[in-house]
C-alpha cells in the first residue's frame, strides 16, 4: 500500500493505459478520480474500483479545454480534501500526410495531446501548492516525441513538447515537493489502434519481441513512478517500448 490515501487524477482513465493505471494505483492504496470524455466508461471504471475496495469517483473532462481541467482538479479536492498527483494520459492520434494536414487537424491533436498536459500540470500544481501538498505528475509522451514518423507531424510535435514540459516542470516545481516524469510508450494494444489485425501485427513486429505491448505493462511503470521508490526520478522520460528504438537503430 505504498500510495495509501494518496489522491491521484487519471485522465483517459476509462480505457487502455489509463484504466490499467487506475487499477494498479488502486492496488497500491491510492484514491482516484477516473477522468475521461467518455463518462459512461469512466463511471464503469470507478464503480468497479469501488467494488474492489477503492475510493474512486468518475468525472467527465474535455482535456482540450482549460476550464474543464480546472473544474476536474477542483472536483478532486472537493471529493477527497487534497490532491497528490495527476496522470496526464488522455490523447488522440489523427494520421495524415503533412501536405493533407489542414490546420484544424493539426490544432486538434496539439490541443488534446499537448495543451492538456500543460492544463493538468498547471491547475494541479497551483492547487497542490495552495494546499501544501506534495506529490507527482506523470505525463504520457511517446517514442515519437524523440523521433520522426510519416503521417504524424502533429502528434510528433505534441509529444516532443510533453517531454520538454516534463523537464521544465520538474525544474520549476521541485522546490514545492512535486516531481514531474513522463513515460514514452511504443505501440500499445489499446482501442486507439482499431481492429485492423494486419496493421496491428505490422506495428507489433517493430518491437524486439515482435508484438504489441499490453497496456498493463505501461501502467505498471506509471504506478511505480508515483511511489517513493521512484523519488530520485524527476524530469526524466522513461521509454516503455520493448526495444523499439534499439531495433530501429540496429
Amino acid at each position: 500500500m505504498e500510495l495509501k490515501n494518496q489522491v491521484i487524477i487519471v485522465t483517459g482513465g476509462a480505457s487502455g493505459i489509463g484504466l490499467h493505471a487506475c487499477q494498479q494505483l488502486a492496488a497500491k492504496g491510492a484514491r482516484l478520480i477516473v477522468a475521461d470524455f467518455n463518462i459512461e466508461g469512466a463511471e464503469k471504471a470507478a464503480t468497479d474500483l469501488v467494488k474492489a475496495g477503492t475510493q474512486a469517483h468518475a468525472f467527465k473532462v474535455d482535456v482540450a479545454k482549460a476550464e474543464s481541467v480546472e473544474t476536474m482538479v477542483d472536483f478532486a479536492v472537493e471529493k477527497f480534501g487534497t490532491l497528490n498527483g495527476i496522470f496526464n494520459n488522455a490523447g488522440i492520434g489523427l494520421v495524415k500526410p503533412f501536405l493533407d494536414m489542414e490546420p484544424a487537424s493539426y490544432h486538434r491533436v496539439i490541443d488534446v495531446d499537448q495543451h492538456s498536459v500543460y492544463y493538468g500540470m498547471y491547475y494541479a500544481a497551483r492547487k497542490m501548492v495552495a494546499l501544501g501538498a506534495k506529490g507527482t505528475f506523470v505525463n504520457t509522451a511517446s517514442i515519437y516525441g524523440s523521433m520522426a514518423s510519416v503521417g504524424s507531424f502533429n502528434y510528433n510535435a505534441a509529444k516532443a513538447a510533453v517531454i520538454m514540459m516534463t523537464r521544465s516542470g520538474a525544474l520549476e516545481l521541485a522546490q514545492h515537493g512535486i516531481r514531474v516524469v513522463a513515460v514514452a510508450p511504443g505501440f500499445i494494444n489499446t482501442p486507439i489502434l482499431g481492429n485492423d489485425a494486419a496493421m496491428k501485427d505490422a506495428l507489433g513486429k517493430q518491437h524486439l519481441h515482435g508484438k504489441l505491448i499490453e497496456p498493463e505493462k505501461v501502467a505498471s511503470v506509471v504506478a511505480f513512478l508515483f511511489t517513493d521508490a521512484a523519488s530520485a526520478i524527476t524530469g526524466s522520460t522513461i521509454p516503455v517500448e520493448d526495444g523499439f528504438q534499439v531495433f530501429k537503430n540496429s
